[in-house]
C-alpha cells in the first residue's frame, strides 16, 4: 500500500473514531438512574469500536466520551473517574481478548471477560472512591455491595455485553460497506454457508435480546431504575 492509500485509510479511521465518539456521547443522554448510580449505553458503541478497530482505538474513544460528558455531569470529578474506570475496563478487556480470536465464540469469550473484569474492578473502585463521593465510611460502602453495587454493575456490564453482541455485526457491516476502517476480501458464501450465517445471526439476536430484556427488567423492577433524558 502506497503512502497516499495509507493516508487515506488513516483519515477514514480517524473519521470513523470521531463518529463513534459522537454517537457514544449522544447515547449517554438516555440513561437509567438507580439510586446514586447511573446506567447508560455508551459502552456498547465504544466496545464495537474497540473490537473492530483494535484496543487502542477503543480505549481512546472510551476516554474521550466521559471527558466530553464531564461539563454537564452532576457527579463531579469522582463521577468522571468512576466513569473512565468502568468504560476503559469494559472496552479494553473486550477488545484485547477479541483481538486474539475474531470469531463468534471469541466475541462471546471477550464480552464475558469484560463483564467479569468490569464488575470486579468497579467493586474495588467503589471501596476507594465512593466514600469520598458520598461522604460515608468504607464500612457503609461495604454494606451497599450485595444490595446495590454488585448487582447494578454486574447487570450493567451484562446488558452492555448483550447489546454489543447484537449490534457488532450490523454496525461493522455498515463500516465495511461504506469503506471506513479495515479493508477485507469479499468471499461469496454458498447457499448452505449463507443459511448457517443467517441462523447464527438469529440465534445471537435471540440470546442477546433475551439477556438484554431480562437485565432491563431487573434494573427497573428489582433495583428501581427509571429512564431519564438529559
Amino acid at each position: 500500500m502506497n503512502n497516499k492509500a495509507k493516508n487515506s485509510q488513516q483519515i477514514k479511521k480517524i473519521t470513523a473514531l470521531a463518529v463513534f465518539a459522537a454517537v457514544a456521547y449522544a447515547v449517554h443522554f438516555v440513561h437509567i438512574p438507580v439510586a446514586f448510580l447511573n446506567l447508560d449505553f455508551k459502552d456498547v458503541i465504544t466496545t464495537v469500536c474497540g473490537m473492530y478497530f483494535g484496543p487502542v482505538s477503543g480505549v481512546v474513544v472510551a476516554l474521550i466520551v466521559p471527558i466530553l460528558e464531564y461539563p454537564t455531569s452532576s457527579t463531579g470529578p469522582y463521577g468522571l473517574i468512576m466513569n473512565i474506570i468502568s468504560s476503559v475496563t469494559f472496552v479494553g478487556v473486550a477488545s484485547v481478548v477479541y483481538r486474539f480470536k475474531k470469531t463468534l465464540s471469541g466475541a462471546i469469550a471477550a464480552l464475558c471477560a469484560a463483564v467479569l473484569s468490569m464488575t470486579a474492578i468497579m467493586m474495588i473502585a467503589n471501596l476507594f472512591i465512593t466514600p469520598f463521593y458520598m461522604g460515608i465510611s468504607r464500612a457503609a460502602v461495604v454494606e451497599y455491595i450485595p444490595k446495590l453495587l454488585l448487582p447494578f454493575n454486574a447487570i450493567k456490564a451484562l446488558l452492555n455485553a448483550a447489546l454489543t453482541l447484537c449490534l457488532y455485526k450490523p454496525l461493522t457491516n455498515v463500516l465495511k460497506k461504506t469503506g471506513f476502517g479495515k479493508q477485507s476480501v469479499y468471499v461469496e458464501l454458498d447457499a448452505s454457508a449463507q443459511r448457517q450465517a443467517k441462523l447464527r445471526s438469529i440465534i445471537v439476536w435471540i440470546v442477546g435480546g433475551s439477556i438484554a430484556i431480562v437485565s432491563l427488567c431487573i434494573i427497573f423492577f428489582v433495583l428501581g431504575g427509571s429512564i431519564a433524558f438529559n
